[in-house]
């Protein structure tokens, strides 16, 4: 049969393809092992592939994978022979060992859909044909025939039908339903069909591993009822309904103490946080009432709510201590995700694994949070990329069934599971009954298992319910009335499991509410109700932020270095190996760069970054790059990252120099990211949260495109310290300026972070020179001050000579919060200063020479915030007969920083003078779309700036 028409003949058969393509790799490693095991037209469709010539005309037959090789060659040393019950002739045979094998398929591949995973039982089984024999026309005349079955692990070669059926239906559908065969890793998907037929969905549990279990929900459930009853009508999120969480996160540690894992950090949103935080991470009851009763120490100038709080703490397991983290979280739902993982990589990195086994990133996720989230799929797209893996996470899904108010899968989303998009990456999903504490515990190993075995992510999604509304103040039966009804008579997974421990004979009649009264004479008395916490446990890769504390913005450094080294850091990072064959573009820079290194000319933008950051790494300082062309760079000013013109594999041919500056040097790592904001801009924001001596910068591909991350930039960057004391010494680098490049290529939205500056809670600067980029970033780190540092780095000025600066600015000095006039004015004579900031500097510069204008000063304000008082009064003094103040921007009116300078600004002014501003006038747009409309709107405000002051802002 032709290719074709074998396609023709089984496309009929819808699970033959698309998402059911597993049931043909099936096929085809069947055929690899014995090709007569298959029916005939299959074995010559398969037989014409292995003949086909390869596209150098070569031919090579493929062969099984090894796992199966070793297997058959083991039955024939064995003498092992395969038996079947003939009943007619071959040829029906050979359609029944077939349709066997389809069977087999199918159970792996869609019998989840028949996996009783509901506790509250809504829904019928849904009709799936493929499950039942009869659909591959087996019989019950069938059922005792023996077929070979040595391609499953259910610990027989050959099984009857009857038997086979058995094991199939306990693997994929009692309380565990399996998705695992779009894995295209057959190594993988062979490990999940081993460990999930060879168990068949049972933990196997002794007594004394049950009774902790029963432990576990009777903690869960005991902490929200006491709540429940202590602080009514109060908001906790309780994680009533879904009591197996906590059994999950318990076997998870557990088991990871056993593998060796060190750290755990833990994302997620309000639902059950204050389950975990007493419960999991040993949170004093007692601390946790005092937040209910409003008692707790008031020492953050902001504070958050509970729910947000993070904790961390040393627990001490069977298998050693380990270290656990639950992140703080605002209510943005799955926004921790990516700082979780930038935190983790931070940790691996500090601690040198690069293969993650140490430390666990651990995201759980509400059900219509996960699928309805962008910022999972961006999370998700990083888990494999250079620079942003972290050895695999393990995802834990609280299905609610239920979003805020959305029961019905018709509108919570667009999938048949909200765990689909997993697929993307190929991450495998144990569906789990939480009713069935026991499969929850089973699905937990195995989920950590693979995790550690393949250092991929993996997602355990625990069907379960919300007992009560989304919070404690909400009545769900208003909406979900036929849900809340069934829930309403669902006696609760701690008593059907101590009914059925008491069945046993694990625990006594009364064993269960002995249980349930220890625990609540726990929380009356405030105590620690799980395993040992360590107090004062000294952990070794702890970051040390203590050093930061109490420290003031107005701190100096010395962020000079010696000339002589600078001529050697020079040299260093504009060498390149032999042979190596640069671009001729990059080859003009580097020779540039080696003459900038000599002082034959003054040094660019690129290459006071450069220093910046080779000195850096010498002082024993990390420096973290990343953005969407980082390497290069945006406006290709960077070139951190040489290629070969003549490489010959894409991997090959890179050569970093910033790699190279000494022998024993600190880490310099540059990534170009995907393309995300959001997510990256998290992970980066994670790192830096746990890397205080690296330098983590994330630079904006254009400024403006930090929009899709202003939820980080809100809820993190601006507040976190306000909110939970968490010191974090990030730097954002966004392109800013206005060059006509219409509305999205322009402004990197001063006026935003200017709105959210307060509390001298981050550093915003606007460099105007090379050596400033240079002093600054050295300040960043060298200060001992850690606080998010926003550079609004310009685009025109990286090839603007005017902007370059001399050896003499980088060898001494340092950055200079306000830049005074430097032209020869007599100071008498000036009766205007124009401040500003960025590079209209400039074009006020050009138009001051233009009119020759000798009574306008010019003064640049480098840093918007805090506002530099100190020396920006110290520069207006100097004019003592100046009586007008122009604030000039070439951002629109309602945007920049005017609305929030003008303050600062007339705070140092003397009685008498005049405040007045020259820009565009305010816009509901950043920049305007048209070339000639932007040049008519530059020219206007340069004007401005210098023409006769109409009226005034403001009078002091």
């Amino acid at each position: 049969m032709s290719e074709s028409n074998l396609y023709q003949h089984y496309r009929g058969n819808t699970y033959l393809f698309g998402s059911n393509a597993p049931y043909v790799e099936e096929m085809y490693e069947n055929y690899l092992v014995n090709p007569t095991n298959i029916p005939d037209d299959w074995r010559a469709y398969f037989d014409a592939l292995q003949n086909a010539p390869a596209p150098d005309g070569s031919f090579s037959r493929d062969v099984p994978h090894q796992p199966v090789i070793d297997a058959f060659a083991a039955r024939a040393r064995q003498g092992h022979t395969q038996v079947i019950v003939a009943s007619g002739a071959d040829t029906e045979m050979g359609r029944k060992r077939t349709a066997v094998q389809q069977l087999i398929a199918a159970y792996r591949n869609v019998g989840q859909r028949w996996a009783d995973l509901d506790p509250l039982k809504r829904t019928p089984r849904p009709d799936i044909p493929e499950l039942e024999p009869a659909f591959y026309g087996l019989t019950n005349a069938d059922l005792e025939t023996v077929f070979n079955t040595s391609n499953t692990f259910f610990g027989h070669d050959t099984m009857t039908l009857r038997d086979l059926l058995n094991a199939l239906r306990e693997t994929y559908t009692t309380t565990i339903g399996a998705e695992y065969t779009y894995l295209t890793d057959q190594t993988q998907k062979r490990w999940w069909q081993q460990k999930l037929e060879s168990a068949r969905t049972n933990p196997h549990l002794n007594a004394q591993e049950k009774k902790r279990v029963l432990e576990q929900l009777t903690a869960a459930e005991g902490l929200e009822r006491f709540l429940h009853a202590k602080y009514v009508g109060q908001k906790r999120f309780s994680l009533e309904g879904g009591e197996s969480f906590i059994v999950a996160m318990d076997e998870l540690i557990r088991q990871a103490s056993r593998q060796g894992v060190q750290e755990v950090v833990i994302g997620m949103a309000h639902r059950g946080r204050l389950n975990v935080l007493v419960n999991t991470l040993g949170k004093m009851p007692a601390m946790l009432f005092a937040e209910f009763e409003h008692t707790a120490p008031q020492d953050l100038p902001a504070g958050d709510v509970k729910y947000h709080q993070g904790f961390r703490s040393d627990i001490m397991t069977p298998h050693g201590p380990i270290h656990l983290m639950l992140a703080y979280n605002p209510s943005h739902l799955e926004i921790i995700n990516p700082v979780v993982e930038g935190s983790v990589r931070a940790r691996l990195d500090r601690r040198g694994d690069a293969e993650g086994d140490t430390v666990l990133p651990v995201l759980v996720h509400g059900d219509a949070a996960f699928t309805g989230q962008g910022v999972v799929q961006e999370t998700l797209a990083m888990s494999q990329v250079r620079g942003y893996t972290t050895g695999g996470t393990v995802h834990i899904v609280i299905n609610n069934q239920i979003g805020f108010t959305t029961s019905d899968p018709r509108d919570a989303r667009s999938t048949l599971y909200c765990t689909d998009i997993v697929k993307m990456i190929e991450a495998p999903v144990l569906h789990v009954n939480g009713d069935d504490p026991e499969a929850v515990v089973l699905a937990t190993q195995l989920a950590l298992e693979y995790r550690q075995e393949f250092n991929q992510d993996v997602v355990l999604d625990i069907v379960c319910f919300r007992k009560l509304g989304h919070n404690e103040q909400d009545t769900p039966m208003l909406t979900q009335p036929l849900m809340y009804a069934k829930i309403a008579k669902h006696p609760g997974t701690r008593r059907l499991y101590a009914d059925k421990l008491v069945a046993q004979g694990v625990l006594p009649a009364s064993g269960p509410e002995d249980m349930v009264a220890a625990y609540r004479a726990a929380m009356e008395a405030g105590r620690h109700p799980v395993d040992p916490v360590l107090a004062n446990f000294q952990r070794k890769y702890s970051a040390d932020w203590e050093r930061f504390r109490n420290t003031r913005w107005t701190d100096t450094a010395d962020t000079t270095i010696p000339q002589a080294e600078w001529k050697r850091l020079a040299e260093r990072i504009t060498a390149i190996p032999t042979n190596f064959a640069v671009h001729p573009l990059v080859q003009k820079v580097l020779e540039d760069r080696a003459a900038m290194g000599r002082g034959e000319i003054n040094i660019d933008w690129g290459m006071g970054e450069h220093m910046a950051f080779a000195s850096l790494l010498v002082g024993g300082y990390n420096v973290r790059l990343s953005g969407e062309d980082s390497g290069r760079g945006t406006f290709s000013h960077r070139h951190a990252v040489l290629h070969d013109q003549k490489r010959e594999k894409w991997d090959e041919g890179i050569y970093i120099p910033l790699q190279h500056v000494a022998e024993k040097q600190a880490t310099f790592t540059v990534i170009d990211s995907i393309l995300s904001e959001e997510a990256v801009l998290g992970f980066e924001y994670g790192y830096a949260s746990n890397a205080p001596d690296t330098l983590v910068i994330w630079e904006a591909q254009f400024g403006d495109f930090a929009n899709g991350a202003q939820v980080l930039i809100d809820q993190f960057i601006a507040s976190g310290e306000v909110k939970w004391g968490r010191l974090n010494g990030l730097t954002l680098m966004l392109p800013h300026g206005y060059e006509g490049q219409g509305p999205e290529h322009s402004s990197a939205r001063v006026e935003r972070f200017m709105q959210l500056a307060a509390d001298i809670n981050m550093q915003i600067v606007q460099p105007t020179t090379a050596s400033q980029i240079f002093h600054v970033l050295r300040r960043q780190m060298i200060r001992p001050l850690r606080k998010p540092l926003v550079i609004f780095t310009p685009k025109s000025l990286l090839r603007n000579k005017d902007a370059a600066s001399p050896i003499a600015k980088f060898t001494k000095g340092g950055f200079q919060t306000v830049i005074g006039d430097k032209s020869e004015l007599k100071a008498d004579k000036v009766k205007r200063i124009i401040a500003c900031s960025g590079r209209v500097y400039y074009d006020l510069v050009k138009k001051r020479e233009e009119k020759g204008c000798d009574d306008v000063a010019i003064i640049r304000i480098e840093q918007l915030y805090p506002f530099p008082h100190k020396a920006f009064g110290a520069e207006i003094k100097k004019y003592p007969h100046a009586t007008e103040i122009i604030w000039c921007q070439d951002e629109p009116q309602n945007q920049g920083a005017w609305f929030f300078v003008q303050h600062y600004i007339h705070e140092n002014m003397s009685a008498g003078q005049k405040l007045g501003y020259a820009g565009r006038p305010a816009s509901a747009s950043p920049a305007v779309g048209y070339a000639h409309l932007h040049q008519e709107q530059q020219k206007a405000l340069i004007d401005a700036a210098f023409a006769k002051l109409k009226g005034f802002v403001l009078n002091k």
